[in-house]
């Protein structure tokens, strides 16, 4: 499923296609991850506890919907600002600013809960959550594809998102067992600035290596060079709205306490398993595509398992039962985890470095407003026609964007292997 450099050695070449290891043999590469993985977890366990306790201090679906839009006005706000400064400045320096940042508002966190503080301070600490992404996300991803060789991209690509999903399983199990342990969601707050303190010291001894930096004036124009790069990729664009469109109208995780506790009716660890649900399958699929040669009809397989995300939504959209719910979760993220890796390996294997922030940042945005504004779209429609309603019709939607999206981009349903198409 990836897009690689012609190496002129086809001896190297055969053996980086079939390492599965190959990026994580770096070892900058893999503080990196390391980091990443544990500041993930944190946040994991701390976003099941900020849901659990706002549920249960306001019994709203929207004030759960709240929680992705506060995050997720600064990430749109700061898209030019934060990818322009990671192009210009020290990245390294950038991320470790943006996990001090996280640390401490995972402690004034710990402190409301324990003092029962206002919600409004919640959702301040929250939005300021949202900052520090919106600076720390274009510089990681940035300064990640400087640690490793172009020709371990593609298997950098699958191990990002295996990553990511090993800490997306551990954290919300983590999280809901630690909100039954503690009694309440104060030690689950303090635990996530422990893990992100940790990333901190990982990120710290990484050797960032000199590159060539964005060297244009400031202007508007080049603010909006990241921009003007994905559009000109018509490909990417189409790769990444699909993504954008699917999981904004097809995500039902800002929904699981109001499932967990009113239509399954479990309690906060079985919250923690239905969380990590779409991690479990996500992992599993992405440690399969590492060992998998390439996709040979890329294209296909992007649209049939955004197609099938809608039908596994709608499937849990419609379940009273806990575990056909936990296996359609898990099923969720095992067809989302196919939409990452070939998004992932598009964009970064096709960006200039002197772009690869301003690239990232906007591409966060898409991410961003999948997940948090899809949380709030989620929140809202739960709220006006209920949960069952809104996740059964954000799969119905999910499956009319693939349609649309294959009508408007045709080129991308004859995408066939990515190696083809450098």
């Amino acid at each position: 499923m990836s897009l690689i450099k012609p190496n002129r050695n086809p001896q190297n070449a055969e053996t980086n296609q079939h390492d599965p290891f190959a990026a994580l043999r770096f070892r900058d590469y893999r503080l990196f991850t390391l980091g990443r993985v544990l500041l993930s977890i944190g946040s994991q366990m701390q976003t099941v506890a900020i849901g659990w306790e706002l549920y249960e201090r306001t019994n709203s679906a929207m004030a759960l919907g709240g929680v992705g839009l506060a995050q997720v006005i600064p990430i749109i706000a700061l898209t030019l600002i934060s990818g322009d400064i990671a192009d210009r400045r020290s990245r390294k320096l950038t991320i470790l600013l943006s996990v001090m940042l996280l640390t401490l508002c995972s402690l004034a966190l710990a402190v409301l809960s324990y003092t029962k503080g206002a919600v409004f301070l919640i959702y301040g600490c929250l939005v300021l959550i949202g900052i520090g992404r919106a600076f720390m996300k274009p510089a990681s991803d940035a300064i990640m594809w400087q640690l490793i060789p172009v020709n371990a991209f593609t298997n950098a690509a699958t191990w990002n998102s295996s990553s990511f999903q090993l800490a997306s399983v551990a954290g919300p199990a983590l999280g809901g067992l630690g909100i039954a342990v503690f009694g309440s969601a104060t030690g689950v707050y303090i635990l996530a600035a422990i893990a992100a303190l940790m990333c901190f010291i990982f990120m710290a001894v990484i050797k960032e290596k000199k590159v060539e930096r964005a060297t244009e004036p400031i202007s508007l124009q080049a603010l909006a060079a990241g921009a003007k790069f994905i559009w000109d990729n018509q490909l990417i664009f189409a790769a990444i709205t699909l993504d954008m469109f699917a999981v904004l109208l097809g995500g039902a995780v800002a929904l699981l306490p109001v499932f967990a506790k009113d239509i399954l009716q479990v309690g906060p660890v079985e919250l923690g398993y239905l969380r990590a649900a779409p991690s479990i399958g996500a992992f599993i699929m992405a440690v399969t595509l590492a060992y998998l040669p390439p996709l040979r009809k890329a294209g296909p397989a992007l649209l049939w398992s955004v197609v099938g995300f809608g039908v596994v939504t709608i499937i849990f959209g419609l379940s009273r039962w806990f575990w056909l719910s936990l296996i359609m979760l898990t099923l969720s993220g095992a067809l989302d985890s196919i939409s990452v890796v070939i998004r992932h390996t598009l964009v970064q294997i096709r960006t200039p470095d002197t772009l690869r922030g301003r690239v990232a940042a906007v591409n966060s945005v898409f991410i961003s407003a999948s997940n948090e504004l899809g949380g709030f779209e989620s929140g809202l429609t739960a709220a006006l026609f209920g949960p069952v309603l809104s996740v059964v019709g954000g799969g119905i939607g999910t499956i009319l964007v693939v349609i649309a999206t294959a009508t408007i981009w045709p080129e991308i349903a004859k995408l066939g292997s990515l190696q083809e198409n450098e």
